[in-house]
């Protein structure tokens, strides 16, 4: 590799140290470089990260900060199709492979082109109230439907390729990739996946029920979720959360279509441990 570009979380790098030592060692090793600040970014078509101020002929995007960020970083620049390394600068984490310890020696690993890439499904999510489509947008890890406001119990109706499925009464409902199997529907009791699967799962939060549990579907099956109303039958106020960043209001009879998006995520993995090995560490 000889064109990389570097995606930092200046909240976690505050006075671009890391970035600039990374910089100045790719720089004195003949290698192109540039950086962007991740900025969160309230209206438009990115989040964080311009995907459109990366130069063509990047072959690496390294992001630095934590899971977090490379979520974030994901999701604005997924079709870009450029591999991406996550640099974790913040606590554990599943997506973000090397630490501050290691960083040169996972530079020389990608100059030397001693990696492999993984790729990573997403997931796209659009909002529907009525005929009318009120907000879209993908996730990497997870789409997570759940009720706003008081404490209460909400009706959750999921369907799949248009045909009723089954309704839960929960706190909420979490649809999520392989990827996001080790996050959020993981500590809900879902299962964990390898993480170049290609699958959903759907986790109930809280059910009110003892006999549910999380379910997976193959990549290719539409799952479509709708707000029901409330044990008082009054109007319910919801969200739409991806990769617990930003949010969709909802309210009932309002429905997320969600399907797997045409494009994913490349990984680069460094270490060539298999998802045991990784899995069997991060549970130590």
């Amino acid at each position: 590799m000889d064109k990389f570009y570097i995606i930092t979380n200046s909240d976690k790098d505050k006075d671009f140290q890391i970035t600039n030592e990374i910089v100045s060692y790719l720089k004195k090793n003949g290698k192109k470089c540039q950086v962007q600040q991740a900025e969160r970014k309230l209206e438009g078509a990115y989040h964080y990260t311009n995907p459109e101020l990366i130069p063509e002929g990047t072959q690496c995007i390294l992001v630095l900060g934590g899971d977090g960020t490379l979520l974030q970083a994901a999701r604005d620049v997924v079709y870009r199709k450029i591999p991406m390394l996550g640099i974790n600068l913040g606590t554990l984490g599943f997506l973000a492979e090397v630490n501050r310890q290691s960083i040169h020696a996972a530079l020389d690993k990608l100059i030397a082109d001693d990696y492999e890439i993984e790729e990573r499904m997403m997931l796209t999510g659009t909002v529907w109230h009525g005929d009318k489509i009120i907000g879209q947008d993908i996730a990497l890890n997870d789409i997570v439907i759940g009720r706003e406001g008081p404490l209460r119990v909400v009706r959750f109706k999921n369907y799949v390729n248009d045909v009723y499925l089954n309704s839960y009464n929960a706190d909420g409902i979490i649809i999520a990739t392989p990827t996001g199997s080790t996050g959020y529907s993981l500590s809900c009791g879902g299962p964990i996946v390898s993480p170049n699967a290609a699958m959903t799962l759907m986790t109930p939060i809280a059910p009110h029920t003892l006999n549910t549990r999380s379910i997976i579907f193959p990549e290719e099956d539409v799952i479509t979720v709708e707000l029901g109303e409330g044990r008082r039958q009054v109007q319910e106020q919801g969200l739409a959360s991806f990769d617990g960043d930003t949010e969709i209001p909802i309210v009932t009879g309002d429905r997320i279509v969600i399907q797997k998006a045409s494009a994913s995520v490349k990984i680069l993995k460094l270490n060539h441990l298999s998802f045991v090995e990784v899995l069997r560490q991060k549970m130590e």
